[in-house]
């Protein structure tokens, strides 16, 4: 049963960006509004008028005035945005140049470091004038093969502040996964560091990056960031690899300019899992990702300049960009590289306590294993300073909401939000000035006219069907890299239902506007015709301490589907008689009979990719004897063996 978890005071509401947003507009527009429904509605019936007062709200630095919103309302894909603007990202995200912390970064040792606005627009400045010198103009690539450490983010500022274009992974990417993305797009440079830690490991890089720059012939040069050895060993790169200091040396940030470019000009390269072959390459556009991103944090997130903001997160994964972008309010961003769980399940919470972490972002796998732990954060540390946590990756389940209001903080906004790399953004997330119900996303999008769709077309309320997006919003990829005939850029989205985004999220839109999500509308499940979403299920199993993981999948079975549940046990847990019946009259009574697995099967591990989701698809294709094209996009590819050959699946 939905219920009311939590809801602003009048005075906090009247504190909120939102809130002063919505004031503006009424001065603008000689409105009344005072509730977000309101203002959401006239923010897709009026979306032009939208997105102009929001570029005056959010006080973007350009050089040149936008002279048109959209070139074509009803253009999708492809529209062009805020037509005339000539800005910069890095600019924009530089804007404050003092002695305020811009990041502070923790690793699993060593002390917290700490970078000033001022700093980091030196050393950006310098990291560019340097590049610059070196011939890199816009629309060359730069990629990062980087842990969360704050060159990362400097590189990425001085790229883009030359209108060159960046794009990253994380440095626990095989060899292959690297190539299969950087390959594809020819980076001149790459940044590396020399390696990371993990579980307290630290683990080389440069053997990695010296045989991938070998494969990848538009590599010029490597920079190494030393991050385990302040002398690390560069003799297998001969004359294409420097120290990052070396390579800024003889520059000072007082000759630097940044490069102005058309909003629709690109910034990013963002990649798709790549399970199911080569990653696609959507390219994003510097205007399109800023601002966005600064109506994502101005507005649903209600980033101020005096807030801490903390996503865990690794550059592979787009909540590493969006994190980033946390600096164009001139807020503090904490950079966390490490596992969330070494040396214990406290150590994200002593450091949001050392750091007076206001906004905590993670995962919903992060929040169900934390409570797995028997952790109570709220109990053990000082988190006055929290007033928002936001949650993606995955639908986070009931029980999962009421850990974070019984044992994190009880006054507190939990924003469970939903989008994708696509995007660079959300489609669903969180509302300041509203309520928070469990298992909903507090709100959609404003600009982002969502709905759910039946398999005809028809729009749904209070039933679920395919998230669509039935106008075109900035943040939408400007096209797809090495698709001059935009082939797979429309299969990706638009042929389901020409002219309309087709996400892949099977959802749920309620009367008062929240949004629950069901998984993947390509994973859900068809028993006996009906469609019915995994994450139903899942949440089911998360009142049951001897499951630590679960993975679930529909079977081809005798002209129809049947329900497979898959489920890792707690170490030193069995699989008993008992506990099937359980799980099954769980299901049965909290979800429907139509959701009951036919088979539940005990299994070592449960398969992710590299951004910690888990692939249904993948194991559905093991199942039934089905090749999965790239399993280099796996963080654990060993956990697919586990589901070939089972006995247990052909029989009745």
């Amino acid at each position: 049963m939905t219920t009311m978890l939590w809801k602003p005071s009048a005075d906090r509401i009247q504190q909120t960006n939102m809130y002063r947003f919505i004031m503006q507009v009424n001065d603008q527009f000689n409105k009344q509004f005072t509730s977000y429904p309101e203002v959401y509605q006239w923010s897709i019936d009026h979306i032009t008028d939208f997105w102009s007062t929001f570029w005056d709200f959010s006080k973007i630095i350009y050089h040149q005035p936008y002279e048109q919103v959209i070139d074509d309302i009803k253009k999708m894909p492809m529209a062009k945005w805020f037509i005339g603007a000539k800005l910069n990202f890095a600019e924009n995200l530089l804007r404050y140049r003092d002695d305020h912390v811009a990041i502070a970064f923790k690793s699993e040792q060593g002390p917290v470091r700490t970078i000033t606005y001022a700093d980091l627009y030196d050393t950006v400045s310098r990291l560019a004038t340097s590049l610059k010198e070196y011939g890199i103009k816009p629309g060359d690539r730069i990629s990062g093969f980087m842990p969360n450490i704050p060159e990362t983010v400097i590189a990425m500022l001085a790229t883009a502040s030359l209108g060159a274009i960046w794009s990253s992974c994380s440095p626990d990417f095989g060899e292959k996964g690297v190539l299969d993305r950087f390959g594809q797009i020819q980076p001149k440079i790459v940044f590396s560091a020399d390696g990371y830690i993990y579980k307290g490991k630290p683990l080389d890089s440069l053997k990695r990056v010296s045989t991938i720059i070998k494969q990848i012939p538009s590599i010029e040069k490597v920079i190494i960031i030393p991050f385990l050895d302040a002398q690390p060993n560069l003799s297998p790169f001969s004359e294409k690899a420097c120290l990052f200091n070396d390579f800024i040396a003889k520059t000072s940030p007082s000759s630097f300019h940044f490069e102005y470019m058309d909003f629709n000009d690109p910034l990013y390269i963002m990649f798709t899992s790549g399970t199911t072959g080569l990653p696609k390459c959507m390219v994003q556009s510097a205007g399109g990702i800023l601002i966005n991103h600064l109506k994502e944090h101005l507005l649903h997130t209600d980033v101020k300049r005096n807030d801490t903001i903390f996503y865990f997160t690794t550059c592979g994964w787009m909540m590493w960009n969006w994190l980033v972008s946390g600096l164009s309010t001139g807020a503090t961003i904490v950079l966390f590289d490490g596992n969330p769980f070494y040396p214990g399940p406290e150590v994200l919470w002593n450091m949001a306590e050392e750091l007076h972490i206001s906004i905590f972002g993670t995962s919903a796998a992060y929040i169900s294993a934390l409570e797995k732990s028997g952790l109570s954060p709220g109990k053990q540390f000082n988190l006055s300073a929290l007033k928002t946590i936001l949650s993606t990756g995955s639908p986070l389940s009931h029980d999962g909401f009421h850990y974070v209001y019984q044992h994190i903080k009880s006054d507190v906004q939990l924003s469970s939000i939903s989008g994708g790399t696509d995007l660079n953004g959300c489609f669903a997330l969180g509302n300041p000035i509203g309520p928070v119900f469990t298992g909903e996303l507090q709100c959609r999008g404003l600009g982002m006219k969502v709905e759910a769709f039946d398999e005809f077309g028809k729009s749904l309320l209070n039933k679920q069907g395919e998230l669509v997006c039935t106008a075109p919003f900035p943040s939408m990829p400007i096209y797809f890299w090495n698709d001059p005939d935009q082939c797979k850029y429309h299969a990706a989205y638009f042929d389901r239902f020409p002219g309309v985004w087709c996400h892949g999220d099977f959802i749920e839109i309620n009367e008062r506007g929240g949004v629950t999500i069901y998984g993947r509308s390509d994973a859900t499940l068809n028993p006996g015709g009906v469609r019915i979403g995994t994450a139903e299920i899942y949440r089911q199993l998360e009142q049951f301490p001897q499951i630590e993981d679960s993975i679930v999948i529909g079977q081809d079975w005798k002209n129809d589907v049947r329900v497979i549940l898959f489920i890792k046990l707690v170490q030193g847990e069995t699989l008993t008689d008992k506990l099937k019946r359980d799980i099954v009259n769980s299901i049965r009574t909290n979800a429907s009979p139509r959701h009951v697995p036919a088979k539940i099967i005990s299994v070592p591990d449960v398969p992710y990719t590299l951004n910690m989701k888990k692939v249904e698809l993948a194991v559905k294709k093991v199942i039934h004897n089905q090749p999965v094209l790239n399993k280099d996009a796996l963080r654990n590819p060993e956990a697919l063996a586990f589901f070939s050959n089972i006995k247990e699946l052909e029989e009745e």
